[in-house]
């Protein structure tokens, strides 16, 4: 049951969505120093995330269990669409230029999987950015609620019907989202990425937001 309008809270949160990714791109080109030469293999993510990014990066292979949709976008890499599983890459080692995963991690399933992952990941990318949201953030991004994700999972779904922007909205399936998110904690996410700098980005400048696994240079 809708408590509140999940679409009159979208403009406000496009625009706070925006100026993260915006400032998360600014990191991503200062650290990662992309070119157009660069081939970037892009683990779980879609065509929009890279709208108006042709001036970094040239070709981007954007991999899923199910392909995505190809889109028209305004001054864009060129981009393929593929199918494959981000716990079993089928590529060779240091295929690619960069790595690179957006808020996917967290998706992929339990710690084996989580492990298999980070490992294909640092094996295939020369460089990488592997970006997953922060257990430590008191906001849970999932739900849009406060502390939920502290408590047993089996708590999740009950605490965020009533207390979670999603959960009041009825934007979301909140029994998909418990049964599909798992959070890392910042010591987990670093023994998954032993070779790379862990960026802790910050919430109101205080709290951990998220975690981005960041090798500069190939190996």
């Amino acid at each position: 049951m809708k408590i509140i309008s999940y679409e009159a809270l979208l403009p406000f949160y496009h625009w706070i969505w925006r100026r993260w990714r915006d400032q998360r791109w600014i990191r991503f080109r200062t650290w990662i120093e992309p070119t157009p030469a660069d081939r970037v293999l892009d683990v779980g993510g879609c065509a929009y995330d890279w709208q108006e990014r042709g001036d970094l990066i040239g070709m981007v292979d954007l991999l899923n269990l199910i392909p995505a949709s190809s889109q028209e976008l305004s001054n864009a890499p060129k981009m393929q669409c593929i199918q494959g599983d981000g716990r079993a890459l089928e590529f060779d080692d240091l295929a690619y230029d960069i790595v690179f995963s957006n808020s996917v991690l967290e998706h992929v399933g339990d710690w084996k999987d989580q492990q298999a992952f980070a490992a294909e990941t640092r094996r295939v990318g020369q460089r990488l950015w592997i970006q997953t949201p922060a257990k430590a953030c008191p906001v849970e991004p999932h739900y849009l609620g406060l502390f939920i994700h502290w408590f047993p999972v089996a708590w999740h779904v009950p605490l965020a019907r009533w207390t979670s922007v999603v959960g009041l909205t009825g934007a979301a399936d909140l029994q998909s989202i418990a049964s599909t998110t798992r959070l890392l904690t910042k010591s987990e996410f670093r023994s998954l990425f032993p070779d790379c700098e862990i960026w802790t980005e910050r919430l109101l400048w205080v709290f951990p937001k998220s975690y981005v696994a960041i090798r500069r240079h190939s190996k």
